[in-house]
């Protein structure tokens, strides 16, 4: 039997045709970033892109609100040497807790296992051992590869070579307390964004976050 395929009409072929169109239209949609939620959108319009690292300052607080959206959406997410990340902090975002794996410590292979994570899961918060002061290239180079080829996505806490982007918590502000009463009520958080390597325009948006009484 042959194994090329034969089209005995001109309406087979159009089928045939509409059919592929379909199936690459549908793989330029999962191209398309992880969702973020509302609040974030003007500092990610197409979301968080597949197969990137962003860097991450001033706040694990921000990391969770920016994984909760694609969570919601029924990506599985990861973290990564951050052992303070609170289980009840992050189901209050939404973020799905039995899609949720928590690596407390990846020792001194935190890297191998971080490439571990990025193959099984979508996003992953990760925050670098202090003695790991920086990769070297080829250790970056394959972190990235490997990344492209899973289209997962790593948060990093703290600075990181080449990020995507790096967002920074500049400002927060709690409101709900007055001249010594009440009660909190919530967090403003101005947060900024630049691009890679610190180009591109400042972008900036507030992410209100609710505090349990």
């Amino acid at each position: 039997m042959s194994s090329v395929a034969a089209f005995d009409s001109a309406s087979s072929v159009r089928q045939a045709l509409q059919a592929r169109i379909g199936a690459m239209q549908s793989t330029k949609l999962e191209e398309q970033g992880f969702a973020v939620l509302p609040q974030l959108r003007s500092l990610l319009p197409r979301g968080l892109r597949r197969g990137s690292v962003y860097s991450i300052s001033g706040s694990t607080t921000l990391a969770l609100a920016l994984v909760a959206e694609a969570s919601r959406q029924g990506e599985w997410c990861g973290v990564l040497g951050e052992p303070d990340v609170g289980i009840e902090a992050a189901a209050e975002w939404g973020i799905s807790l039995d899609r949720l794996v928590c690596v407390h410590d990846g020792g001194e292979r935190w890297v191998t296992t971080l490439a571990a994570m990025t193959d099984v899961l979508g996003l992953v918060i990760a925050r670098p051992p202090r003695a790991l002061r920086s990769l070297s290239p080829a250790e970056s180079s394959r972190l990235s590869a490997r990344l492209r080829q899973s289209r997962s996505s790593v948060l990093v806490l703290g600075d990181w070579p080449e990020a995507e982007a790096s967002l920074r918590v500049a400002k927060t502000e709690w409101s709900g307390l007055g001249a010594g009463h009440g009660n909190l009520g919530s967090r403003r958080m101005r947060i900024d964004v630049r691009g890679r390597g610190g180009e591109g325009a400042l972008r900036q948006a507030t992410l209100i976050v609710p505090v349990r009484p």
